[in-house]
């Protein structure tokens, strides 16, 4: 007879790069929608976690393997948002495989990575426009 535990879980290790200050918080969020990307804000099933600006290395377990997008942003002034001027942001942000940059976030699938059931790791460089 064969036991099984319950569904396989993955754990998602996230280090940044070129955060500019130790002031306010990070915000990640992950998510597997396509269409709810980079904010997370229509699913229900995002991971969202927030982490002092001072800790480089954050760590997410209990993931189920399949494709998601991570996107990040280092709210300077800890006021919970993202601060754009004329939707241009003015704190620091970064995405899953670091694709380039054009007008507005990149699309799912610039930053789309596949996380199996050992760890993952993904390095996200942290950009500035101001």
């Amino acid at each position: 007879m064969l036991l099984t535990g319950g569904a396989p879980t993955a754990a998602l290790e996230i280090t940044l790069s070129g955060l500019r200050s130790a002031k306010g918080m990070v915000r990640l969020c992950v998510t597997a929608d396509a269409r709810s990307f980079p904010k997370c804000a229509n699913d229900p099933h995002a991971v969202k976690r927030s982490a002092p600006a001072g800790q480089q290395v954050i760590r997410i377990e209990g993931l189920a393997p399949g494709s998601y997008a991570l996107s990040v942003v280092h709210d300077e002034n800890a006021n919970g948002k993202l601060d754009t001027i004329a939707g241009i942001p003015r704190e620091g942000f970064g995405f899953s495989q670091n694709p380039g940059l054009g007008f507005g976030p990149p699309r799912f699938a610039s930053a789309r990575f596949t996380l199996a059931g050992d760890a993952n790791r993904q390095q996200v460089r942290m950009r500035y426009l101001f």
